[in-house]
């Protein structure tokens, strides 16, 4: 053993505190507990070693309900203990509380997710649960037709056109006999925010920062109809059409590609989180930016999704609908399809970030030698990711700005602005003068 992991936990001594690990883990995959190690895995030894033996057991038991196996184990004549724990089938709570092993780290849910995560583990999703109050009246019709039109075209249903709107919810798993679940609305509701107010989309154009706010557009309706809505939306007023010639011919594309923005947008509306927050796209000279509601599964990061993954959809329902539709896949690409669409249009790959509570994704347009570029010299503008050189630039014009109004301005953490100032700085093009109350300057 090297280091620890998302079943790995070493501990020198024994704290009580401890407890909420070994809750982490029997909540996500189990994993192993060893007492008598220090962060390095390396056997410090117990002096009470056959004590804990005897009384972690019970204080295991009272505390969590659960009952562990602990082994006695000796390394170099020095005693540790191993405690390992099995995942479980129920939620696992530490006086009202409940933790999650991500990673190496232990976290505890709250709000939103703590919903998730006990409705998964009685074997429920939010879309799953039947809106007691709809009727098939509130469901619409022109969205089943062109759901059934869409669904020949992908061919991965059985003919289904002469199924009625209740039978074909039934098909799809939509209307059950206690009636209508949450992902039949989303879905094919008539007006879905009655039930779920925050379901729309909110379009903005800004220009370099969240400050310069232009115009906005709110998209509302439900899922198939934000989907076309809201490209165009984009196409007609958010987004220009660059020209340029093949021979004679003239050739009008959007600044991102098409197959990015509707996987973003189908990412955001298949996987956010219904219970919070509207979805918020962003439009601003430089970049487009996406951001929804409902942080990654627990068994996903960031790094994970630009690596192949399993796919781990929170609303597996509407999930299936989409990709029996041939809207998406099934195989957790949304990420690569992304990728690979920005690189096919020359434009850098995109940028994912966890914050506020959600995913942000955001698509950078292809460097130029223009505006900020010029100031900071061709050169730094190609070392530079887009961030970095907006964080110059307000640093330029704001000697003495902090951190935190960096992360307002550029609407990120202020974890992301510490990241790349620490970048700038160990590049030696910036520089901290006075300490907290000085001023920041730029090189070059």
């Amino acid at each position: 053993m090297t280091k620890e992991s998302q079943n790995i936990e070493w501990k020198q001594s024994w704290h009580d505190d401890y407890l909420k690990w070994i809750c982490g883990f029997a909540n996500a995959q189990g994993g192993r507990v060893f007492i008598g190690k220090d962060d390095t895995g390396k056997t410090v030894g117990l002096h009470n070693a056959k004590k804990l033996l005897e009384d972690l057991p019970n204080k295991i038991r009272d505390q969590l309900g659960l009952m562990p196996h602990i082994n006695l184990l000796h390394e170099d004549d020095k005693a540790y203990l191993e405690i390992i724990v099995e995942p479980s089938t129920v939620p696992i709570s530490l006086r009202g509380s409940y933790y999650w092993r991500s990673g190496s780290v232990k976290q505890e849910l709250k709000g939103h997710g703590l919903t998730e995560f006990l409705l998964k583990k009685m074997g429920m999703t939010w879309d799953r649960v039947v809106e007691e109050k709809a009727t098939l009246d509130d469901i619409d019709d022109a969205t089943i037709e062109l759901f059934k039109k869409e669904a020949v075209t992908a061919g991965r249903l059985p003919d289904i056109s002469g199924l009625s709107p209740e039978e074909l919810l039934r098909k799809l798993h939509l209307l059950t006999d206690d009636g209508l679940n949450n992902a039949a609305l989303v879905l094919f509701g008539k007006d879905p925010g009655e039930f779920f107010p925050n379901l729309f989309v909110k379009i903005g154009r800004f220009g370099l920062n969240m400050v310069d706010m232009r115009f906005q557009e709110v998209c509302e309706g439900n899922l198939f109809q934000l989907l076309r809505d809201v490209m165009e939306q984009l196409e007609r007023k958010f987004l220009i059409k660059p020209v340029r010639f093949e021979g004679l011919r003239r050739i009008e594309e959007l600044e991102y590609p098409v197959p990015a923005l509707r996987e973003m947008l189908l990412n955001a509306l298949v996987h956010r989180n219904y219970m919070g927050s509207m979805t918020q796209l962003r439009v601003m000279d430089d970049r487009l930016s996406l951001w929804n509601v409902g942080t990654l599964p627990l068994e996903l990061t960031v790094e994970k999704l630009f690596q192949a993954h399993r796919s781990i959809p929170r609303n597996p329902l509407i999930a299936e609908v989409c990709y029996r539709v041939g809207y998406i896949d099934s195989w957790g690409r949304g990420i690569e399809k992304i990728t690979d669409a920005c690189k096919q249009a020359g434009l850098p790959e995109p940028l994912i970030e966890e914050n506020s509570g959600g995913v942000t994704v955001e698509l950078l347009k292809a460097p130029t030698s223009e505006g900020l570029g010029n100031q900071l010299g061709n050169q730094l503008g190609n070392q530079l990711g887009n961030t970095k050189e907006l964080i110059l630039a307000e640093m330029k014009t704001n000697p003495k700005i902090s951190g935190a109004q960096l992360a307002e301005l550029l609407d990120i953490s202020t974890t992301a602005v510490e990241k790349n100032i620490k970048q700038l700085r160990e590049d030696g093009l910036v520089k901290r003068v006075g300490g907290t109350r000085g001023h920041w300057e730029v090189k070059g």
